[in-house]
């Protein structure tokens, strides 16, 4: 009689490699048709992808001139357009169609609901999903006082400033806790000294949060104080020109703007966008 055969032996577990990247955008072109029926091309080619770093998150930024298609690639991210071609990929799969509330976004309009109070315009992501009303209320004054508006859960918008409206905008945003918030210049609109209390508030509850962000501003100061990285675009049609890493800066006071560190990148960047601009007019025959 023969011995019986060995058990077989346990598959070997596979080994665990990298978290696909939490965004990856492959080729992307977008185009519209003006008012006289032209086609323009507002997107060309654009790839780019934003690291999975799961406890710290990341916040990327999108720097280039007005009117370059910076917008465009994050409405096309947030599913309010369609593409022409190319991929968006949110933790290696594709992009739901539509809208959906793994990715929030917030306008650098305001965009509460004049007649709900601020808890009641936090909560509105949370009752869309039934959550019931105990808990929403609970969750919306964490996150209210997380954002500084602790005193004014019951006021309606327009009893707030400018600042204290994106605020609201943005507890709105991060309590659903999307996937990705997309940032289209937030802050253009606010006056420079709030606009900095409003950089230091994102640094302070999107870290928190472990949010990936991305972040759109032609403004060079705003973009090296928030960014871990920052992708550099052409004028229109969009394209990355660069993908330039931030040095950490144990600072993120108002100090560390006048950094040798801070303002070597400052210039650097404004040395990138001039040549970009050059060029950008060289390939348009200006």
């Amino acid at each position: 009689m023969s011995d019986p055969a060995p058990p077989a032996a346990a598959p070997a577990a596979e080994p665990k490699g990298e978290l696909p990247p939490k965004l990856d955008v492959k080729n992307l072109f977008i185009s519209y048709t003006d008012r006289k029926g032209n086609t323009v091309q507002a997107v060309q080619d654009v790839s780019f992808e934003l690291k999975n770093k799961p406890g710290v998150g990341e916040l990327a930024v999108f720097l280039g001139p007005s009117g370059c298609g910076k917008s465009t690639v994050l409405k096309a991210i947030a599913g309010l357009l369609q593409p022409d071609a190319g991929k968006i990929l949110i933790d290696g799969a594709p992009l739901p169609e539509g809208t959906g509330a793994d990715r929030g976004m917030v306008f650098q309009s305001y965009t509460s609901f004049g007649w709900r109070t601020v808890r009641e315009n936090v909560e509105y992501g949370l009752e869309l999903k039934g959550v019931a009303a105990a808990e929403r209320k609970k969750l919306a004054l964490e996150i209210i006082g997380q954002v500084g508006l602790k005193d004014f859960a019951d006021a309606l918008p327009k009893q707030l400033s400018g600042g204290m409206k994106q605020r609201v905008a943005i507890a709105r945003t991060i309590i659903n806790k999307p996937k990705l918030v997309l940032m289209d210049e937030p802050f253009g609109a606010l006056d420079p000294q709030t606009r900095w209390g409003m950089q230091t508030l994102i640094l302070d509850v999107l870290k928190k949060q472990d949010n990936t962000v991305l972040f759109v501003t032609h403004d060079i100061s705003e973009a090296v104080f928030l960014a871990d990285v920052i992708f550099v675009l052409s004028h229109r049609p969009a394209k990355v020109l660069h993908r330039i890493e931030v040095p950490y800066f144990e600072s993120r006071e108002a100090s560390v703007k006048q950094s040798a560190e801070f303002k070597k990148l400052e210039n650097h960047l404004l040395d990138v966008l001039h040549e970009s601009k050059v060029q950008g007019n060289v390939r348009v025959g200006l």
